[in-house]
This record gives structure tokens, C-alpha cells and sequence, in this order.
């Protein structure tokens, strides 16, 4: 297939191009600067977007475009930012595949576990009404931009869950934990919805050739909580597990931030990714721990 990406040059983007090319796909890669190869396409998804014969012969468009949850703080001018930035992107996309031709057969459209919010006691499925904050807003705008696309392409909106990678949301918690000062955030009780940079791509990549279409979740197969993901890392790296940090501490410094992304009690399911065929390499927090510590 030739697989066009938008944001391939992020952590999630770089792992998949790699696979994606390993299984013998072709890859084409939006950029903002000028194309230095033949496999990359300038595009402009703040202004005038990508033009329409770019898709001509593209199967499939995978787009990852999206500021980062993980820079903080989330001022106002931030937070616009972070929903102008996937909106954007994304409608981009979308009005490019409405005037083609003939358009790619599949769009798979990154989202995110934020559109449940704060659940504690429930197990979360695409099924699960979304919340009512900050978060949950920014997804339910972006998957809608997704739904954009014309009618025989195929929509997919990925909800991924913590991607346990050094260079992903656990990236200021290693220097810390490396120190010895890792320990719980807030309880420390509160679900976290993992998933290894491996089975992230590995996913995308089977979402490709998969029928399901609409949100499907992208989270490992085993629930892990907060403390069990920290402590994980603790014990790789050697380090102790027992400095709190209480949760005044965290929302008095982060705000939404901490409340949204690492005080949320999100036990979501993978059944229906499963249920599709999909086998995960790291079933476990720690499995995937252990194989980010050893890459």
C-alpha cells in the first residue's frame, strides 16, 4: 500500500514509518519544509492545506498532527493551540480527500482516551459517552473533523492511551525515578490506560487491512494503575518506589493537566481491537516497561 502520514516525524510517526516499510509498504511523509527526498510532500495545514492530486494513488492517509499534551503548562494560549492544531490538521486532510477523484480507500485519524475523562469504577469502551472537560472536548472536535471524509473511505479514529516510551509521557518521570524519587501520584490508585510504542504502531498497521471502522481503543490488554506503571519503572531502573507526591500538589502546579492526564481514572478496553485479531507483543505495563528500559 502507499501510506501517507501526516506527523511522521514524531515518536508514534517514526516507529510506524519503520514498520510500515519493514512489511514492504511505501511511505510518503507530510512535511512543512521543503521536500528533501521524493517520499516527502510539503503541506500547509494552517493556510492552504494540501492540494488535491497529492492523493492520487494514496491508499490509506494516517494522520498523528497534533500539538503536545506533554508541554506544559496548558495556558489559555495553549490550550487553543492544542485543539486549533488537530482540527486544523485534520480538516485539512479531509477537504483534500473531498475533492479528489478519487480518494484514499482509509483514513486512520489519531485521537485520544481523554474524550472519557474521569471514570473511576468503569470499564471504558467506544461505546462510553465522552466527558464534559478540556480534554474530552479537543477529542470529540478532532474525530468529528475526521468523519469529514467522503463516504467510501473508510474512517478510523484510534483512541490511544499512555504510550510507555522514553520519549513519550513518561519522559519528565525518568530523571525523577532515576534519582530515587519515584513514588505515587495523588492515590496512585487511578487506572492508567498504557500501551507500548511497539503495539501502538503495530495496531495503526492492522487497522490498515481491518474492516472495523469509528473509534476504535488503542490501549494494552492488561489494566495497570498509576503506581503499577511507576513502580515498574522504579524496579527496572533499580530505584525505590516510595516518595508521594500528593494530589494538591500536582493540580495546584499543573491544573487541568494534572487532572486530565495523570489523575484520571481511565480503565479502558481493547476488546474490540482484540476481538478484530489483534495480538499485543507487551501484555503487561511492565512487559512494556521492561522492553522501553532495554531499547
Amino acid at each position: 500500500m502507499r501510506v501517507l502520514i501526516a506527523g511522521a516525524s514524531g515518536l508514534i510517526g517514526t516507529e510506524l514509518s519503520r514498520q510500515l516499510e519493514e512489511a514492504g509498504h511505501t511511505v510518503l511523509r507530510l512535511v512543512r519544509s521543503e521536500p528533501r527526498t521524493s517520499g516527502e510532500i510539503r503541506w500547509d495545514p494552517a493556510g492552504a492545506g494540501l492540494a488535491a492530486g497529492v492523493l492520487d494513488g494514496v491508499d490509506a492517509v494516517v494522520n498523528l498532527s497534533g500539538a503536545s499534551l506533554a508541554r506544559l503548562p496548558w495556558t489559555p494560549a495553549y490550550r487553543r493551540e492544542i485543539l486549533r492544531s488537530r482540527v486544523r490538521a485534520t480538516r485539512a486532510l479531509t477537504d483534500a480527500m473531498r475533492q479528489s477523484a478519487t480518494p484514499p480507500a482509509v483514513l486512520l485519524n489519531a485521537s485520544a482516551i481523554g474524550i472519557y475523562g474521569n471514570r473511576p469504577g468503569e470499564t471504558l469502551t467506544e461505546e462510553s459517552p465522552p466527558a464534559q472537560d478540556f480534554l474530552a472536548g479537543v477529542v470529540s472536535a478532532w474525530e468529528r473533523e475526521a468523519l469529514r471524509a467522503p463516504e467510501q473511505t473508510r474512517v478510523v479514529t484510534f483512541r490511544t492511551g499512555l504510550v510507555l516510551e522514553r520519549g513519550g509521557a513518561l519522559k519528565p518521570l525518568l530523571p525523577i525515578v532515576r534519582l530515587g524519587l519515584g513514588g505515587p501520584l495523588g492515590r496512585g490508585t487511578q487506572h492508567w490506560s498504557w500501551i507500548s510504542l511497539h503495539d501502538e504502531a503495530a495496531a495503526i498497521v492492522h487497522l490498515l487491512t481491518s474492516t472495523l471502522s469509528g473509534p476504535v481503543n488503542l490501549v494494552g490488554p492488561t489494566p495497570a494503575t498509576a503506581n503499577d506503571v511507576i513502580r515498574a519503572v522504579a524496579r527496572a531502573l533499580h530505584r525505590p518506589f516510595f516518595i508521594p507526591v500528593p494530589e494538591f500538589v500536582l493540580t495546584l502546579a499543573l491544573q487541568d493537566a494534572a487532572r486530565q492526564l495523570l489523575l484520571a481514572d481511565q480503565q479502558v478496553s481493547s476488546a474490540k481491537l482484540q476481538a478484530d485479531g489483534f495480538v499485543f507483543t507487551h501484555r503487561t505495563a511492565a512487559e512494556a516497561v521492561d522492553h522501553m528500559l532495554r531499547a
